[in-house]
């Protein structure tokens, strides 16, 4: 089965989201502007296609200033920059999303949160009808034409801002969430679904899924795959790495760090919990699928564990089943990254969507 290019990218942990030992804060990997733009540094010089800017309003550092900031220090590499919705006044995110791309040379995507205003609890409902709208009213500004809005949380008639992007389009939305509203949302808005690791067959239901309902709205989705990565030379080593990523967790804390999330209530939170519960005494949900990852973080809570015909392997099984691209990390994020520039990357057709 010959397969088509993927997009694979990295991640930049701007949330305080780097570890030598899950769990245990570390000063050296403390979310900063050095320390987050040296990941991204790596990730181009490494080979990577993209990288993920996440955002917490609780959490590390801002993400569209530090999108901003870095995107002049980049020659090759694409920024898949999260906003918070619920954060965010969607004609001002235009004029941002438009200006970024513009000092990026063009390589800008958008990964779309769901969030609440800071302060604010919104029914799910209500929340992702407000994703819904923003996801609108951004593509219509950002294509270059006018708008005229009159939803349930904007009501909007203006002229696109002067600034567009390079293309002269929208840059691609990346989004993603498990929930009835969610999986409504992202088949109503976005272009790239995102999913957390699951077993094969659930991975598989979902993409169906999806299909189905942007089908009904005359869409087409492509699909992406968020994971943690540990991967060595021998399985052995890649397997004993893991087991050493955990050696100073306390339980205690691990459970600390995943209700300090804002999505620590989520039916993807609940779905990786699931995951974890379910996996054999190691820990493993499925050959090569480590869920101890998820002990010490909300979200994304497993990792593609194994060596380099493994990874290479796992990763080519997901996308004979339809994902497009992925997001891929590891702790630390800049050591992880270059293990998986020298062992993986080479091995795969890859590029940007």
């Amino acid at each position: 089965m010959t397969l088509a290019p993927c997009e694979i990218s990295w991640f930049s942990a701007l949330c305080d989201d780097d570890y030598e030992f899950l769990g245990v804060p570390d000063a050296r990997l403390k979310s900063s502007w050095e320390h987050c733009r040296d990941i991204v540094l790596q990730a181009e010089t490494g080979g990577f296609d993209n990288i993920l800017l996440p955002s917490g309003y609780a959490l590390g550092i801002d993400t569209t200033a530090f999108a901003a900031g870095i995107a002049p220090m980049l020659r090759r590499l694409a920024l898949l920059m999260a906003v918070r919705v619920g954060e965010s006044w969607p004609p001002q995110l235009a004029r941002q999303i438009a200006t970024i791309d513009r000092m990026l040379g063009g390589r800008l995507k958008v990964n779309i949160i769901s969030s609440d205003m800071p302060g604010e609890t919104l029914a799910s409902a209500p929340r992702y009808a407000r994703t819904v709208e923003a996801m609108h009213i951004l593509k219509t500004l950002l294509n270059g034409e006018p708008l005229d809005h009159q939803g349930e949380f904007w009501r909007l008639k203006l002229d696109p801002p002067r600034i567009g992007t390079l293309s002269g389009k929208a840059p691609q939305l990346y989004f993603g969430g498990l929930s009835e509203d969610a999986r409504e949302a992202a088949a109503k808005g976005c272009d790239v679904y995102l999913m957390w690791p699951d077993k094969r067959e659930a991975v598989e239901a979902i993409i169906a899924d999806m299909r189905a309902r942007a089908a009904k709205y005359g869409r087409t989705l492509r699909f992406g795959y968020r994971c943690h990565m540990i991967v060595r030379e021998t399985e052995d080593e890649a397997r004993a790495y893991a087991q050493r990523l955990l050696s100073k967790l306390d339980a205690a804390q691990g459970a600390a760090i995943r209700a300090k999330s804002l999505d620590a209530t989520s039916a993807g939170v609940a779905a990786q919990a699931a995951l974890r519960e379910g996996a054999d005494a190691d820990g493993y949900a499925e050959a090569n699928l480590w869920t101890g990852i998820g002990r010490a973080r909300s979200g994304c809570g497993a990792a593609i564990v194994g060596d380099p015909d493994q990874v290479v392997a796992k990763l080519n099984d997901y996308r004979a089943m339809g994902i497009d691209a992925f997001i891929l990390s590891g702790y630390p994020h800049a050591a992880e990254a270059d293990l998986v520039a020298r062992h993986v990357l080479p091995r795969i057709d890859h590029g940007l969507l």
